[in-house]
């Protein structure tokens, strides 16, 4: 299976907007693990906690809404409605909300361990000892 790209915005601008979208809604500890390295299917994934199912449906929409905006049609969505994850696939970046207990009881950070990571914000989760701050790093690609 080949993934398809998408030409109107690259993966790292995607997860910029990701990530503004989010903020916007005030997800909390909003993560981002650069995959490229460990998986064929996606390029970056995007976790994000928020404090209520209501919450996340909040989050959803908007980062929907953003990327829609900048001509990027999501590829699918799983667990809507009062799920306590919900996943948004952009295709170069599959963006998992989440609730704490679920996000604590899936540690999806832990399954990508070693895969580089990044903190939005002033996240408090204690993941891989390589964190960067993404933003800089893109602009070090430049």
């Amino acid at each position: 299976m080949t993934k398809q790209k998408h030409n109107a915005v690259s993966a790292e601008e995607l997860v910029e907007l990701t990530k503004s979208a989010l903020e916007d809604v005030k997800a909390q500890d909003i993560q981002v693990i650069d995959v490229r390295e460990k998986h064929s299917l996606t390029d970056y994934m995007i976790i994000a906690t928020g404090t209520s199912n209501r919450q996340i449906s909040a989050m959803l929409e908007k980062v929907r809404e953003q990327v829609k905006a900048k001509g990027v049609q999501p590829l699918g969505e799983e667990g809507k409605g009062d799920s306590d994850w919900v996943l948004l696939d952009l295709n170069d970046v599959i963006v998992h909300m989440m609730t704490a207990a679920a996000r604590q009881f899936y540690d999806l950070e832990r399954l990508w361990l070693g895969a580089e990571q990044s903190r939005a914000a002033d996240g408090k989760h204690h993941s891989p000892e390589n964190t960067h701050d993404f933003s800089d790093k893109l602009k070090d690609r430049e």
